[in-house]
């Protein structure tokens, strides 16, 4: 069954339940209004009745048709019937009456009941206290009433039908034409369906279109929209991370590529005896060692990014309570040594600052920053480090007074294998890796790090949350 039917019977059931509940509550009220109009005729009855059984002793007085009326005594704490003026006032069975007049004796107020009499049908019962010692029962037909009751369910019983027929016939029709639009974006979903996603240059040109079906179908459309620019977006991300996965194989094999055709060409050296020489032997041995070295920090950082990359399945860090003061003082000591051509500063701060961390990749990473700047500034530039507290995070602000990133280069000098030196020059720098595990490690901390760069000034500020990561610190302590 198509939408627009399945929804057009479910308002039919739904206005079926609705006519019920109001035919029910409009026949209970209708029962109820004209019992108590009867129970008030029965009332202002044995009033004129009352009178005239005081006055005169007897049952006197207009008496309407099918009515039955009974006087008892209950002088004696028994009802005793008196001897009517017509037969005709009394039923055949006047048990009910009896019984009425009984439980009048013992009550304070009028009492009303419903019986079935044998061969009279059903009547209302009313007793009343004509005089102490007298009890006058009143029985008034309730045949009216019910045929009344048994009309207005006719009624609204053939007036329900007819409208719920008609409420399902145009109700279909205009679900139908409201749900059109919904065609429409059925259609162009079948178009997209129809689109090779598996090529890398991929788009989705194809949009629901249209501005009839009112706001809820609109709301739909729009959000339909947005789902597809949420596709076409991802497919040019993907199209990137593609160009950038090529692009970074290419860089890792020109990487490696180099160390590698060393170590092949010192092989055929000491192969062919052309390294015999005891000090051209040790010579070669170190620049071999030397590029096995480079090559194995080369693929340990690219490991470590791995990690990463998949912490979700391999988390990389080591958390611990650690002082990252201390840590700022230890790497500005080690640079100090290594870098003396470039002098260092270490900006007053907190004493201490506690933080659940991993310190070996944190002063990874300030090792990183610290030797970016040395290496890309000439000799004698001022270089600096700062720790503060702000906002809630830690901050760890590394700068220099060099030459600055050129714009067109900051977007990327944390991109992997990317360096500012476009020659790929390596006796001003490394592998182009630092800068990307830096931010990879500060990331994994749930922190972040940010380059701020201008002519004679570069500086780059890392940012670690003060709370700790409970999660990670269980993962810590597993």
């Amino acid at each position: 069954m198509r939408l627009g039917t399945r929804l057009a019977l479910g308002l039919g059931v739904l206005a079926l339940v609705v006519f019920a509940v109001v035919g029910t509550a409009l026949t209970t009220y209708m029962r109820d209004y004209l019992s108590n109009q009867l129970d008030d005729q029965l009332k202002l009855a044995q009033l004129a009745q009352s009178k005239s059984i005081a006055d005169h002793g007897t049952l006197q007085g207009k008496k309407y048709y099918r009515w039955y009326y009974a006087v008892y005594d209950v002088r004696g704490g028994d009802a005793e019937l008196r001897r009517p003026e017509d037969p005709g006032d009394l039923p055949k069975d006047v048990d009910d009456f009896t019984a009425l007049a009984r439980a009048q004796i013992t009550s304070p107020d009028e009492l009303l009941h419903t019986d079935h009499l044998k061969g009279a049908g059903t009547y209302r019962l009313r007793a009343c206290e004509v005089e102490p010692g007298v009890v006058l029962v009143s029985a008034a037909p309730m045949d009216d009433i019910e045929e009344t009751v048994r009309r207005l369910i006719t009624i609204q019983a053939v007036t329900f039908v007819l409208a719920l027929a008609a409420l399902v016939f145009f109700g279909r029709r205009m679900l139908r034409r409201g749900l059109q639009p919904l065609s429409d974006m059925a259609y162009t979903a079948n178009g997209i369906a129809s689109h090779d996603l598996t090529e890398s240059a991929s788009r989705l040109p194809l949009r629901a279109d249209g501005r009839d079906g009112g706001q809820e179908v609109e709301e739909l459309r729009t959000a339909f929209n947005t789902m597809l620019e949420h596709i076409d977006d991802s497919l040019a991300v993907r199209a990137e991370a593609e160009q950038r996965l090529r692009r970074f194989v290419a860089d890792a094999s020109h990487e490696l590529r180099t160390p590698l055709m060393s170590v092949r060409g010192y092989a055929d050296l000491f192969q062919y005896a052309a390294a015999n020489a005891p000090e051209e032997r040790d010579k070669h041995l170190a620049r071999l060692r030397a590029e096995a070295a480079r090559m194995g920090v080369l693929l340990d950082d690219l490991l470590l990014l791995a990690r990463l990359d998949a912490a979700e399945v391999e988390a990389p860090l080591r958390a611990s309570e650690a002082d990252l003061v201390e840590l700022v003082e230890q790497a500005a000591d080690a640079f100090r040594v290594s870098h003396p051509d470039h002098p260092l500063t270490v900006a007053p701060g907190p004493g201490f600052l506690k933080l659940c961390l991993d310190p070996q990749r944190i002063r990874q990473v300030l090792d990183n920053l610290l030797t970016n700047a040395a290496v890309h500034t000439p000799a004698g530039t001022k270089v600096s480090v700062a720790v503060s507290v702000a906002h809630g995070t830690a901050r760890v602000q590394v700068a220099d007074a060099g030459p600055g990133i050129p714009p067109g280069d900051r977007e990327r000098v944390f991109d992997r294998f990317y360096r500012v030196d476009k020659a790929r020059s390596r006796d001003r720098g490394g592998s182009g890796l630092g800068l990307a595990v830096a931010r990879s490690l500060i990331r994994a901390h749930s922190g972040e790090i940010e380059l701020s760069s201008g002519p004679g000034a570069t500086e780059f500020t890392v940012t670690i949350p003060l709370a700790v990561d409970r999660a990670r610190e269980a993962a810590a302590g597993r």
